[in-house]
């Protein structure tokens, strides 16, 4: 299978990855991201313990620096350098995992796809589930061999204010938002200063965390599509995803894609980014 082949599935199971931990076309990239690290080093962590081989992807780092939005996608010359260093290669089925958040491994997974390599996975259950099963782990840095990797944008992945705002006025993509319900509808303050609350008129919401089960795996299919169409949404339609910073909408990006919509938009910038702009209209429960 190459970079550029989808594989039928999203995600993958532990016990998948176990049989193939250490082959040649696999590389498996821990992708623990924390919103309010409270003292805690994901980096660190990792260097205490993480699966044999994997990688860490610094999502802070890995992205547009140069930007005054967080962790916005990097460059793909940026990004596809830094998967070199990794020693990700163009093939290679990419493993994505991370420790407490699921949101984080779907943030990596649809970088991966928004920068062209479709053959990436999101590993159910996440590290903990690893944990649990008693399966190996290392500690200590990844020391990789340079690779060769591409990367090319997927302009239809990625969504910016502009095409947001015409989706929101004239139509053309729903619009779901994956924040908490109070504050889509604008009863909470964000979590970032500054920020407005509310909403982009015409979108609406489905939590993020809606749609993981209390042990961290994603919920069945029956489960995602009962809280789509709960939410108001046509999954077979053309679909963009936001939410606060880009974390948690790629969540719904890649539920999405369990269910057979692969070519889900997300809005990169999100509320950090139209909150903060005033020229750009909200909703709120109040208005």
């Amino acid at each position: 299978m190459s970079s550029f082949e989808r594989p039928e599935d999203p995600l993958v199971s532990t016990e998948w990855l176990a049989e193939r931990l250490g082959t040649p076309d696999i590389s498996v990239i821990d992708a623990t991201w924390l919103l309010q690290p409270e003292g805690r080093s994901p980096a660190r962590e990792f260097q205490d313990r993480h699966i044999p081989g994997a990688f860490f992807f610094d999502i802070d780092e890995i992205s547009d620096t140069a930007s005054s939005l967080p962790h916005m996608l990097p460059p793909p010359e940026k990004f596809a350098s830094r998967m070199r260093q990794a020693g990700v290669m163009d093939g290679q089925r990419v493993v994505v995992y991370a420790h407490a958040s699921l949101m984080a491994a779907a943030r990596v997974w649809w970088t991966f796809r928004a920068l062209g390599h479709e053959n990436v996975v999101v590993l159910d259950g996440g590290f903990e589930k690893w944990l649990a099963e008693n399966r190996p782990t290392e500690s200590g840095p990844s020391v990789p061999r340079r690779t060769h990797f591409r990367a090319r944008k997927q302009e239809e992945l990625i969504a910016d204010a502009a095409r947001v705002l015409d989706w929101s006025t004239r139509g053309g993509a729903q619009i779901l938002d994956a924040r908490p319900a109070a504050r889509f509808a604008g009863q909470a303050p964000e979590p970032r200063p500054g920020l407005r609350s509310g909403c982009i008129p015409g979108s609406k919401n489905l939590p993020a965390l809606n749609l993981v089960n209390a042990d961290g795996r994603l919920k069945d299919k029956d489960d995602l599509q009962a809280a789509f169409t709960a939410a108001g949404i046509d999954i077979a339609a053309p679909l963009a995803t936001t939410c606060g910073s880009g974390i948690a909408a790629s969540l719904l990006a890649l539920a999405a894609a369990r269910l057979g919509n692969w070519d889900v938009s997300v809005y990169d910038g999100s509320w950090t980014e139209w909150g903060a702009r005033s020229d750009l209209p909200i909703h709120a429960e109040s208005d």
